[in-house]
């Protein structure tokens, strides 16, 4: 099995995603060193009876409320118990496993002021695959509070946890799983808490999915140029030089590598002198996917090697600040443009679906109805009730949260929904890309001329073998349609051009 160390560098996006997957996690010595640096300044905070919010102090509204010595013993356990809660479903495993790799992080920055022994337990509970059981919906994205209260309820044996297949009382999954429970001291319990680890690390397996979905996006394009007889001038590296846009040149540059080889290329291969514009501005849209999908990038690497925790134990300073780390403003305003990216590339999907639907009928009007049966065609309608979701999730989901804890806690960033929104905008995307590649290949399969490009070629393959994958189910439908409506054979070849 792989390991991952963590280590005084930043831990890239694709060494988290491996812990998701898997991949033990270990500290190295040096990391252990800035713990116990970050843990000591509480310690002589404490010594010293500072006035510190959440460690000699209540927090929230409470916060100027000096605790006593009793208190500050008990304040610890006492955040942690009070603000588990949530509702909805249970977090999926991978997310639970990001979170707990993200918050395993943090603490290794040495801001948290955490002891050692936090950070071992998160490590051995992700190596173990001891997976805290979350609600989905509970934090509006300043600090996970509610769900990391349950993250941290399992790492001191209470709560519930899924481990070997089975939901357990905390306490029960760390025994089998051969696991002291932590006992809380410090800032333990806060520094588990006031943090956004679950957003950050949803945000983490998101992106990853919204970097491959803008690949895919360029190959149901390009097979719509094959079956449309496109004008690939759009993609003449001249255009992407002219614009300057990253995302645009290397949108042109994939595309262009998809459709190496095809006639489209060869002078009269082109319909047209200029294409509608679904196709005509695929590299600019497809292009400002890129760009969002790699701000949302940069975003969600920063976070996840922030040390973000309130109060800041700051080891150079040997003090402890209050502040607004937090607040991952930046996370959740990207994930936010990104969905309205999704929402710009689902409707030029949509609208070449809508070209490829009028060269269906085109080919029909020139010739006998088709002999084989067609896959995307009566999805069309389909692909547009998918759209107006799309546009409906890239409304701003950062912007709607009501001031909370008499009004102390008056602005929050919206994270989680909107990282949410942009998993499920992402889902949507998908189906519709879906679409737009079944119609393309009925389009093709009545086509004259092959398709020439390599990359397409490779694409109607795949998109072949799926259907060939799906064919026993499509043959059960279309038999049933022969048996139940017999009537003339010109009703039975349209039976058949419509299995």
């Amino acid at each position: 099995m792989a390991t991952v160390t963590i280590t005084e560098s930043p831990l890239t996006l694709e060494e988290m995603l491996d812990v998701v997957d898997g991949a033990r996690v270990e500290l190295d010595e040096r990391v252990r060193a800035r713990i116990a640096a970050s843990r000591a300044v509480v310690d002589r905070a404490l010594e010293a009876r500072e006035a510190v919010y959440g460690l000699t102090t209540q927090v929230g509204h409470g916060r100027d409320t000096r605790l006593t010595e009793e208190q500050i013993r008990d304040e610890q356990l006492f955040l942690v118990m009070s603000h588990s809660g949530g509702i909805g479903a249970s977090l999926p495993t991978d997310v639970v496993r990001a979170a707990l790799a993200v918050r395993l992080n943090g603490i290794a920055r040495g801001g948290s002021g955490a002891g050692l022994r936090v950070a071992e337990v998160l490590a051995e509970m992700l190596n173990a695959r001891v997976h805290p059981v979350v609600p989905e919906i509970s934090s509006v994205g300043a600090g996970d509070l509610g769900q990391l209260a349950g993250v941290a309820q399992v790492a001191i044996g209470v709560g519930r946890a899924e481990h070997g297949g089975e939901i357990l009382p905390g306490g029960e999954a760390l025994r089998r799983a051969g696991i002291t429970p932590l006992v809380l001291g410090g800032k333990d319990g806060l520094a588990l808490i006031s943090a956004n680890a679950v957003s950050v690390g949803h945000a983490a397996l998101v992106v990853a999915r919204a970097a491959r979905i803008a690949e895919a996006v360029d190959l149901a394009a390009a097979l719509s140029m094959e079956a449309t007889g496109a004008n690939v001038s759009v993609l003449h590296p001249a255009v992407g030089r002219a614009h300057g846009i990253p995302g645009q040149v290397d949108a042109a540059d994939h595309l262009r590598e998809v459709l190496a080889g095809s006639a489209l290329a060869e002078p009269g291969g082109a319909r047209s002198v200029q294409d509608p514009l679904s196709f005509r501005v695929v590299p600019q849209v497809h292009g400002a996917l890129r760009e969002y999908v790699a701000a949302a990038r940069h975003a969600v690497t920063t976070e996840l090697n922030a040390a973000a925790d309130n109060p800041l134990a700051s080891a150079a300073e040997g003090v402890l600040l209050s502040n607004g780390n937090f607040h991952p403003m930046v996370l959740a305003i990207s994930f936010d443009a990104l969905r309205i990216a999704l929402a710009h590339v689902g409707q030029l999907s949509e609208r070449r679906v809508a070209q490829l639907w009028g060269a269906f009928f085109r080919q029909m009007a020139d010739g006998p109805p088709p002999q084989q049966p067609v896959y995307g065609l009566q999805l069309r309608y389909t692909a547009a009730a998918l759209l107006p979701e799309l546009v409906q999730l890239a409304a701003p989901a950062t912007l709607g949260t009501p001031p909370l804890d008499l009004d102390v806690e008056d602005h929050a960033t919206g994270a989680p929904l909107a990282v949410r929104r942009t998993d499920q905008a992402l889902g949507v995307l998908e189906d519709l890309l879906a679409i737009e590649l079944l119609m393309a290949h009925d389009v093709l399969a009545r086509a004259a001329a092959p398709v020439t490009g390599k990359g397409t070629a490779t694409v109607l393959a795949t998109v072949t073998e799926a259907i060939a994958a799906a064919e026993p189910y499509a043959e059960a439908v279309h038999a049933t349609l022969r048996t139940r409506f017999p009537g003339t054979p010109a009703r039975q070849a349209q039976i058949d051009g419509r299995g």
